[in-house]
């Protein structure tokens, strides 16, 4: 059974975010440690939520 962990999960989007891609979130937990790793590393991002999830689009 493949366990999944938010922390790596939110790592890896916040990586991608930084390439420049776009990363989402289904839950509000993921959402928060993506928002968390994003300020930590001082990323400038727009944060879109809505009823399906959660949208961090990088600012450039």
């Amino acid at each position: 059974m493949y366990v999944l962990n938010h922390k790596q999960m939110a790592r890896e989007k916040a990586a991608r975010l930084k390439e420049g891609f776009s990363a989402y979130a289904e839950s509000n937990e993921l959402a928060s440690l993506i928002k968390k790793e994003l300020l930590a590393q001082g990323l400038t991002f727009h944060e879109d939520s809505t009823e399906f999830g959660y949208w961090f689009i990088p600012v450039k």
